[in-house]
């Protein structure tokens, strides 16, 4: 690899220790030290990112990193100015950069729920406005597997006065429980572990609008023995922000050969349902779902790579582009409606019924359309006013359109960290284990990005110029992204989960952000993480059961070796 100037700072680091054992075959301490590459040749995996998106800064802004394409396309000031965008709190103002905020939201701001731009960290409650609470909640029909219709997909618990919170957050509980795996949290040599997992409760009571389920086609209210009986909560945690930008130039036929090399290798091995029939048809190899957009844009159809269940294409119409949007409720040109229930009616139908919310009504748009420049919501009829405002597909937009732009450059243009420990033994024989146990089969290393040419669902940024490109890099981020099963208890919805990115990770602790992995942050560190891959239950076998078993019969050198490697990456 050649030597390359890095923008970024060259500065040591704390020091963290991993390994527990006093003999001399203990592994070295981890350390966050990221090394200088004008002065030494590193391995090009030490360059996570690539040549274009690769920082070395190692400090606690680390995650926070222009790439080089940022400062080469002279895009600083666009960047500096989306993440002032992403750090701040939303408002209730009807003017300003951050005004905008509800009538109903998730969040006020980004940074409670991506801290240190990384991972949210395990809660013990649910608090939207708790610092490092990365989760959303997910209320689903267990009959279906499909989101409830009368609260959003992303439930809100927080509300502008008069309007009223979907779910009453106090009444949310959070138990952590512990799990004995099949070998009873213990490794052939003695060395222990401990396992939990999280159980979310929400009453009947807590939900503000009757609680409704699609079955056949048609919405159900269920009672509350219906309720208690049919709908299952959820946590998922975010995940980090960092270096998403640059997964995004991996070309969508890329990514679908390997959805092929992994569907033709099930089907020689005989594994017919590997792959997630909703996404992938194993028996012919083709797509049976890809990601558009018919709303704002054409419904070109795009290969889906974001988000746990897939449910995104390009990062231009991803879960930035959308959450900026449905997590504060701050409309934009592209999006003037507000973010309410997947039905799109029992919020405000109960909103308009409800006496309170009337009689603050008229004082709340008044401030909001002074000039009653949308005499549909001013007829004096408060139930029609509130529906229809709570309806209305023509709002006016909150967030400027050059507001938008600078968000998506800055999160196009976040860099990941160089990878540390590159050339010790130790990260070298951790690379080898983690691809001899099978670790690299869905975590796949490295991936070549291609010409990068700017693609948007959304049709809102149409020029390759809008944004920093990444064209022909190879980078590091440890994810094929496929979907697989773990069979966990209390597991994701749907059992079917895209295998997160590793890269970076091993920052965490210093950036601020969770250190917890695992979707619902459930892993404490990086052992309990490994371990959870190895569930088989009444439901099936974990895809990464194998590899958990060959982990378990490695020495504690070579198990301390392998979780190194993954601190490190």
């Amino acid at each position: 690899m050649n030597k390359l100037t890095l923008s970024g700072l060259f500065l040591f680091g704390t020091v963290i220790t991993i390994g527990c054992s006093d003999s001399d075959d203990a592994v070295s301490p981890t350390t966050w030290e990221i090394g200088n590459p004008t002065k030494t040749d590193y391995p090009e995996d030490y360059y996570t990112g690539g040549l274009l998106g690769t920082t070395t800064v190692n400090s606690s802004t680390a995650f926070k990193q222009p790439t080089k394409s940022v400062e080469d396309a002279d895009m600083m000031t666009a960047f500096n100015e989306g993440e002032y965008l992403f750090e701040k709190d939303y408002n209730t103002n009807t003017e300003g950069a951050f005004h905008g905020l509800g009538p109903v939201y998730v969040r006020r701001g980004c940074l409670y729920c991506h801290p240190g731009y990384g991972h949210g960290a395990r809660q013990t409650s649910y608090k939207a406005d708790t610092h490092r609470n990365g989760y959303l909640l997910v209320i689903y029909d267990k009959t279906t597997n499909q989101y409830i219709r009368s609260v959003a997909g992303m439930p809100q618990t927080g509300a502008v006065k008069p309007f009223k919170a979907p779910i009453n957050e106090k009444d949310i509980t959070i138990a952590w429980k512990d799990y004995t795996d099949e070998w009873g949290n213990q490794f052939p040599d003695g060395e222990t572990y401990s396992l939990i997992y999280p159980e979310v409760t929400i009453p009947y009571s807590a939900y503000y609008a009757p609680v409704v389920v699609s079955r056949g086609g048609v919405d159900v209210e269920l009672t509350e023995e219906q309720y208690l009986s049919d709908v299952g909560v959820l946590l998922e945690s975010t995940i980090g922000i960092y270096g998403t930008g640059i997964t995004d130039a991996i070309p969508d036929d890329s990514i679908t050969a390997q959805w092929k090399k992994e569907s033709d290798y099930f089907n020689k091995i005989g594994k017919t349902d590997a792959l997630n029939p909703a996404m992938w048809n194993q028996s012919t190899g083709t797509w049976n779902s890809y990601y558009s957009n018919s709303l704002q844009g054409d419904g070109t159809k795009y290969v889906r790579r974001y988000t746990y269940a897939l449910s995104r294409g390009p990062i231009l119409d991803a879960a930035g582009a959308n959450a900026i949007w449905n997590i504060t409720n701050v409309t934009r040109s592209d999006r003037r409606y507000h973010y309410l229930d997947l039905a799109g009616k029992y919020y405000a139908t109960k909103s308009s019924q409800d006496a309170e919310v009337q009689a603050g009504f008229t004082e709340y748009i008044n401030a909001i359309d002074p000039g009653k420049a949308h005499p549909e919501w001013h007829t004096g009829n408060l139930q029609q006013d509130i529906y229809t405002y709570l309806t209305s597909k023509s709002l006016n937009a909150e967030m400027t359109d050059a507001q938008y732009k600078n968000l998506m450059i800055w999160h196009r243009g976040l860099a990941v960290p160089a990878a540390r420990n590159t050339t010790t033994s130790d990260f070298k024989e951790g690379k080898r284990l983690f691809t001899q146990i099978g670790c690299a089969a869905c975590h796949r290393p490295s991936w070549e990005t291609g010409d990068d040419h700017i693609q948007d669902p959304a049709k809102f940024f149409k020029s390759d110029s809008d944004m920093p490109r990444y064209p022909h890099q190879k980078i590091w981020p440890y994810t094929d992204f496929v979907q697989h099963r773990l069979w966990m208890k209390n597991d994701i919805r749907t059992g079917w989960c895209r295998t997160t990115p590793l890269w970076g990770r091993g920052l965490a602790a210093k950036c601020g952000s969770g250190v917890e992995r695992m979707h619902d942050c459930r892993a404490r560190n990086v052992m309990e993480a490994i371990m959870w891959h190895g569930c088989k239950n009444e439901g099936g076998m974990s895809d990464a059961y194998n590899a958990v078993v060959k982990f378990r019969n490695l020495s504690k050198k070579e198990r301390d070796q392998v979780i190194y490697f993954i601190e490190s990456i």
